[in-house]
């Protein structure tokens, strides 16, 4: 190959580059904005939980997010059970044991970080130190594009964490993928988003039934992590 044509490609492939760059910013950006635009989300989800890269546990549900800082997880299938973020306290609501598990929302487990953009007005760059495009991680549909976010420092030994999430070409999240230690991955995969629907206040408070057990203890990482 001639030093010109040589230099031909290398202006091709950086050009290519370039235009791969800018098309992701600016899905970023119509993504913040679509989310950071809206008081209230609702939207069905299925959540995988794979251990050494093998599926161990899939359940399903609605989710809902309201500004700011509150959300409720409603697993469905295939048992019912509640992990609610009021505010103040996290809860996880097992009604086939009649117990209630509550902590202190400053003291849980930071598992869920990579959503809190859908519960605050803050941009992805306050919660990843850095967002870049992943060419190797294969999408749900071929349209979709993959970032990984490495997430800020948030307590002890919790910086340099690196989660995924895609994104559709209209920018609404189609799925988060969260690596835990010891070969596990959570996996959230969503669809039939809602934009700011009514959401009754009651939808984040939760009163344990007169048979339920409240302990003040240590959450499950995910409802999907009991068994």
């Amino acid at each position: 190959m001639s030093k010109a044509c040589a230099i031909a490609v290398a202006l091709v492939g950086l050009l290519a580059t370039t235009d791969i760059a800018v098309a992701s910013t600016e899905l970023l950006k119509i993504f913040e904005s679509r989310y950071n635009s809206v008081a209230s989300l609702q939207a069905s989800f299925l959540e995988r939980y794979y251990e050494n890269g093998k599926l161990v546990r899939a359940e399903a549900g609605q989710a809902y997010f309201q500004r700011p800082g509150k959300m409720r997880w409603d697993y469905e299938s295939p048992e019912k059970n509640t992990f609610l973020v009021d505010g103040k306290y996290v809860w996880f609501y097992s009604p086939a044991d009649h117990t209630a598990t509550r902590m202190p929302t400053k003291q849980s487990e930071d598992w869920r970080t990579p959503l809190a953009f859908l519960t605050s007005n803050v941009k992805l760059s306050r919660i990843c130190r850095q967002v870049s495009s992943d060419t190797q991680t294969v999408p749900s549909k071929p349209a979709d594009q993959i970032f990984m976010c490495e997430l800020r420092r948030t307590s002890e030994g919790d910086g340099g964490k690196v989660t995924r999430f895609e994104i559709s070409p209209g920018g609404e999240l189609v799925r988060i993928l969260v690596p835990q230690e010891g070969g596990i991955m959570l996996e959230f995969s969503f669809g039939g988003w809602r934009y700011d629907p009514e959401l009754p206040k009651a939808l984040f408070q939760f009163t344990p039934p007169g048979n339920t057990v409240v302990v003040d203890g240590l959450l499950p990482e995910s409802p999907g992590l009991r068994q």
